[in-house]
């Protein structure tokens, strides 16, 4: 190109922009940097997403759904004021966590579809706002309602394409975790194996978690509660009641309070289909039982693993009156 392309002492584009406008660069600057929401107020917003996250595991789900529904018109209301591009990205992220919690509330109500335009959102957020760690749990929570519908190839579907992304995060451990339960349900002992083997070389790698009490986060005892389900489903009792006891163990306080109900609740199901095998129905009512005497439920999980349960009973102890109990006050968790 020639010279006569480029006159000199023109202007540049930036200078022509500023000019335009009317602004010169520390006003043009200052203007990005302007933001309605204070740094008081997003702290306050940080911790309250982390305390709802926290509740999870007790709270009653009625009264956490309740609010975080309204924390997550709040959060996105901010969207609508004037911020800068990283409270943006922040307030995407923080609702991005809110909308999870919210879908897991959905989904132990019994509310699949609710749960799902959830999910569905906060895998949106998370996209966004390229938070790869939002957009994994959005899919552990795709691959979570699979299983508990009996779509265990749904399930895998839901894990593989997320997985590779999340191999450095909490995330992942789950997400393996949840291939490890669909595949023990499709009897492939093989690739069993392999996902729980790389479940724990991702936990391995992972720094200690601050904050254990925190539903989005990882920690190394949970483990223990994957390997628990995945050793009865393929028939390997001993190593089953071993982690079902470390289970129950590791949930409980020094004061006797449960600090995990529904992760008691499966291992205490594990427990009724290991006394079962052995021909304990009288065990296995109890433990049984004592499942569904936990107040805080995942309803879809805690049936899922109950009627797993069921079957076993019914197949081993055929029109047997004692069995009766239990499967009564299975069918009675049914939603109407």
């Amino acid at each position: 190109m020639t010279a006569a392309f480029f006159p000199k002492n023109r202007p540049n584009r930036d200078d022509e922009l500023l000019s335009a406008t009317g602004m010169d660069t520390l006003e043009f600057i200052g203007r990005l940097r302007m933001s309605d929401v204070s740094s008081a107020t997003l702290d306050a917003i940080r911790i309250t997403a982390e305390r709802l996250c926290c509740e999870y595991p007790y709270a009653d789900p009625h009264d956490l759904h309740a609010e975080g529904t309204s924390w997550l018109r709040r959060i996105t209301s901010l969207l609508d004021g004037r911020l800068t591009l990283s409270q943006h990205r922040e307030i995407l992220v923080l609702a991005g966590w809110v909308a999870l919690l919210v879908g897991c509330v959905d989904y132990d109500l019994g509310r699949r579809t609710t749960a799902e335009a959830t999910r569905r959102a906060a895998h949106s957020l998370g996209h966004e706002a390229e938070h790869t760690e939002i957009t994994g749990w959005s899919a552990e929570m795709a691959a979570w309602f699979a299983l508990t519908q009996g779509n265990y190839r749904g399930a895998i579907e839901a894990v593989d394409p997320a997985l590779p992304t999340c191999g450095k995060l909490g995330v992942g451990v789950q997400l393996a975790a949840q291939r490890a339960k669909a595949w023990a349900r499709l009897g492939n002992r093989r690739e069993v194996e392999a996902s729980l083997k790389q479940g724990r070389a991702i936990l391995e790698r992972l720094d200690h978690p601050t904050n254990l009490d925190n539903h989005f986060v990882v920690d190394p005892q949970k483990f223990d509660f994957y390997a628990m389900d995945c050793c009865r489903v393929a028939g390997e009792d001993t190593l089953a009641e071993s982690y079902a006891r470390e289970v129950i163990r590791n949930s409980t306080r020094a004061d006797g309070t449960v600090r995990n109900p529904m992760r008691v609740s499966e291992a205490h199901l594990t427990l009724a289909v290991v006394a079962v095998r052995a021909r304990d129905l009288e065990m296995a009512v109890h433990e049984g039982m004592r499942a569904f005497s936990g107040k805080r439920r995942s309803l879809p999980s805690l049936m899922w693993i109950a009627g797993e349960a069921a079957r076993e009973i019914s197949e081993r102890f055929p029109g047997d009156p004692r069995a009766l109990v239990y499967l009564d006050q299975l069918r009675s968790l049914s939603p109407e």
